[in-house]
């Protein structure tokens, strides 16, 4: 009887600690945050929309994704860091909006000459997967996306050689723009894009650097005449999509790799998508009375002559912060080589 007692004992303490398990094990789906800059009308903001979806539906419901654009939860110049310390579970900014803390990865950045977003895209993830970078190893990496062909608009002068940029006010975004347009011999304002419109509307700016895709998503084709399609000096723009770390450790492994699958399904999706905005872009300025110029082959060579010190600089920044700077630009330019 004593024997019996002390089982049922056994049983009773055993149940007040298992219990608790079984309630939390069928409280529900892992529940994650999103934050995105972008407004949620834009196409990258659907795409986030759509994987945030994806991941939910391929899991069956075991994960719910609460995305949130328009730096409604973390500012565009924020979204790391807030990833890193848990301010949201998953975020999507650019790198060059703190340049100087991804190093490695600002190289692709570089005016090395692109012409799609796809092959930006591809060089990204390219680059990212062959350094394995320290500098992105506080984060769990989903995925990397790249805008390319960044072109020069101004309004009221045609930019057809290098003389024409002289003493030009160019609006920039990031550090490696902005030595290209001084190297091209043009006057960088680093200017967010919401505020040029107005400064070019009233001529403290003579132009800005983008993609096509601005002339219709920020209506600039409102205020610019002329595009300088100089793709010899084209620069990319990368954007990251990052996981706190202790967050993804914490996910099943049966998840951890849907999510990766999901991850490679839409990285050129990414790429395919800002080429498609960029051929709207395209379209909407010049049924609006916009004007492209392309840059004749020796042209193009005098641009990429002046730009070359920015690369040869690049190397140098590379090397002073203990890593192999003429190998990681050499491989990203063999890689770009090899995709265009």
């Amino acid at each position: 009887m004593k024997k019996a007692c002390l089982l049922l004992m056994a049983v009773c303490i055993g149940s007040a600690f298992v219990a608790p398990v079984a309630v939390r094990a069928q409280a529900g789906p892992i529940q994650l945050t999103y934050s995105n800059f972008f407004p949620s009308v834009h196409v990258q903001s659907q795409l986030v929309d759509s994987w945030c979806k994806e991941v939910e539906t391929r899991t069956k419901g075991r994960v719910k994704i609460k995305h949130y654009p328009g730096q409604t939860l973390t500012k565009s110049d924020e979204c790391y860091e807030g990833v890193v310390k848990g301010r949201s579970d998953l975020g999507f900014s650019v790198l060059a909006f703190t340049q100087a803390r991804f190093p490695v990865m600002a190289t692709v950045d570089l005016p090395l000459g692109y012409a799609s977003g796809k092959v930006a895209t591809a060089v990204a993830n390219e680059v990212f997967r062959h350094f394995k970078p320290k500098e992105l190893s506080d984060t769990e990496m989903m995925y990397l996306h790249a805008i390319g062909a960044t072109i020069l608009a101004t309004k009221g002068k045609a930019v057809k050689k290098l003389e024409d940029i002289k003493g030009l006010k160019i609006r920039t975004a990031g550090i490696t723009i902005s030595l290209v347009i001084k190297a091209l011999g043009g006057i960088p304002i680093s200017l967010p894009m919401p505020e040029y419109y107005q400064m070019i509307q009233s001529g403290k700016a003579n132009g800005s650097t983008h993609p096509f895709e601005a002339f219709k998503g920020w209506k600039l084709a409102d205020v610019e005449d002329y595009a300088t399609a100089a793709y010899s000096v084209s620069s990319a723009i990368t954007f990251f999509v990052v996981m706190n770390k202790d967050r993804w450790k914490a996910l099943p492994e049966d998840i951890k790799v849907i999510i990766r699958e999901i991850n490679e399904e839409w990285i050129p999706q990414h790429g395919e998508a800002w080429d498609t905005v960029d051929a709207e872009g395209v379209r909407y300025f010049l049924e609006n009375g916009g004007r492209i110029i392309g840059l004749d082959r020796s042209e193009a060579a005098r641009w990429k002559m002046a730009v070359a010190p920015i690369i040869e600089d690049y190397v140098k920044t590379l090397n002073e912060k203990g890593l192999n700077g003429q190998e990681i630009v050499d491989f990203t330019i063999r890689t770009l080589n090899s995709m265009q």
